[in-house]
């Protein structure tokens, strides 16, 4: 069994080395390590390997290093390999502390970490997994047990720091709406943030695109491919032919969003009924490569009819769109941004109802407030603008919140 364990041992540590500690992503001090159990969820690419690597780097040093492993279960190891093999070694051993990556990957994942927590104790888990993973009700005593982050990808504030263009924190949204005009003469007196903005929006929102230097989008398409063929059937039971639909829906919806196509016809062309559609377009949502909008934050948990359907972020857009249309850009970096921290709803008037009270209209640089006036708390987030006034925000500003 030595002999064979070795092996990740051996890729544990040439990964360790290999991980850079110069950028930490938002959500690295946030989490607090000393729980006995720490799910990472969020997709694909976004950087969730990364960051459990680095929390070990920086906090395991010299012999403390024997005490921790980390293993990847969508290695070709595991195939013949057991998992808990690999726990009961380790933790008799000596081992405190185990890092589990692409968790879903492991059928009954659930059950694995309930026995992990029951027949190990003291032994602190960390694990990361799919967008897809949700706790099951039955798992109740799980849920007890563990403490669940998600991770997105980069915002427009972290892909400057990323850059070594600049360092500042998260700005609350009320801070925003509030000191708008401030902030931006800052920003902007350190640097052209326009220029910065527009690439951020073809390349910027998954970490990985500094490794990529030719074919960046058939790689996030190779993404795209990966969440459909893998993740969705490790996390649920799914069909291949369900499978070929989904990917179907979801190159269909990049060409039509964010209009809302006739769900009856789009049904028809899928050769499938409404409830085997929702699910499949929820699926895509959880993969994180939609987002869906609605009237109603509720209905969203209950599969109704979304009423406005956008490719996840702006970066996936160009990658799945053949044309990509600059108001829908302009609404999806908004979404993609602000729903990270806050509820986001399809309102009556204007593009996007926030936390049920900021009403936002979004829109070029000669947006007006003629489709929101008289309404309060309305705002317009405008883009090709580099410093507002008073309720008109500079669209790039929204990606300052986290």
């Amino acid at each position: 069994m030595e002999e064979t364990i070795s092996y990740l041992f051996t890729i544990f540590q040439r990964r360790l080395a290999a991980t850079p500690m110069s950028f930490f992503r938002y959500l690295y001090r946030k989490i607090d390590w000393n729980d006995t159990m720490i799910g990472i969820k969020g997709p694909k690419g976004c950087g969730k390997t990364t960051l459990m690597l680095q929390h070990i780097k920086e906090t395991f040093k010299g012999k403390d290093l024997n005490k921790v492993l980390y293993i990847s279960l969508d290695n070709l190891w595991f195939s013949t390999h057991d998992v808990i093999d690999v726990v009961e070694y380790h933790y008799v051993r000596g081992g405190t502390h185990l890092f589990i990556d692409e968790i879903h990957y492991y059928k009954q994942w659930q059950t694995l970490l309930k026995n992990i927590s029951d027949n190990y104790p003291g032994l602190y888990v960390v694990y990361t997994g799919s967008s897809m993973l949700q706790l099951e009700r039955s798992e109740g005593d799980l849920s007890r047990r563990l403490t669940m982050y998600e991770m997105r990808g980069l915002s427009l504030r972290e892909y400057l720091e990323y850059e070594g263009v600049m360092q500042m924190p998260p700005v609350s949204l009320e801070q925003l709406l509030s000191e708008h005009v401030g902030i931006a003469m800052d920003v902007c007196g350190k640097t052209k943030i326009l220029e910065h903005f527009k690439k951020y929006l073809e390349v910027g929102y998954y970490p990985f695109y500094k490794s990529v230097h030719h074919g960046y989008y058939q790689r996030l398409q190779s993404v795209a491919n990966q969440v459909i063929e893998a993740d969705y059937p490790n996390v649920e039971d799914v069909t291949m032919p369900t499978i070929r639909k989904t990917k179907k829906l979801l190159m269909i919806l990049a060409e039509r969003v964010p209009q809302l196509p006739k769900m009856n016809e789009l049904y028809k062309e899928l050769e499938t009924d409404r409830n085997q559609g929702l699910k499949m377009l929820y699926a895509l949502q959880r993969g994180g490569l939609l987002l869906l909008l609605s009237d109603d934050a509720k209905s969203l948990d209950n599969l109704s009819r979304p009423e406005k359907i956008y490719i996840n972020n702006p970066t996936m857009m160009y990658a799945l769109s053949p044309k990509v249309d600059t108001g829908t850009l302009r609404e999806t970096f908004f979404c993609n941004q602000v729903s990270q921290s806050h509820e986001v709803r399809y309102p009556k008037a204007g593009d996007f109802l926030v936390d049920r009270k900021y009403l936002f209209e979004v829109g070029g640089k000669g947006k007006n407030f003629d489709q929101i006036k008289d309404i309060p708390d309305s705002f317009l987030a405008v883009d090709n603008t580099e410093v507002g006034y008073r309720n008109r925000i500079p669209l790039w500003m929204f990606g300052l919140l986290y």
